[in-house]
C-alpha cells in the first residue's frame, strides 16, 4: 500500500452503513484514480485503484 496523499480529498461513506458503529469503508474521486480507506484508520495509507477496477469490485460485492 502506498499513501498517495489523500489527505486533502474529500473521503464520503455509502448511505447504507448508517448504523455500524463506524467500520466501513470510505471513498474519494480524484481523475483517474479511486481511493479507498479503512474509516477507522483515517490516517493509515490508503489503496488507490483504477475506476474500471473499483467498478468491478462494486459489482462483485453486490453479487454476493
Amino acid at each position: 500500500m502506498k499513501d498517495t496523499g489523500f489527505a486533502s480529498v474529500i473521503w464520503r461513506k455509502s448511505t447504507h452503513s448508517g448504523g455500524n458503529s463506524g467500520q466501513c469503508v470510505e471513498v474519494a474521486a480524484l481523475p483517474g484514480t479511486v481511493g479507498i480507506r479503512d474509516s477507522k484508520n483515517p490516517h493509515r495509507p490508503a489503496l488507490a485503484v483504477n475506476p474500471r477496477a473499483f467498478g468491478r469490485l462494486l459489482h462483485e460485492i453486490k453479487m454476493t
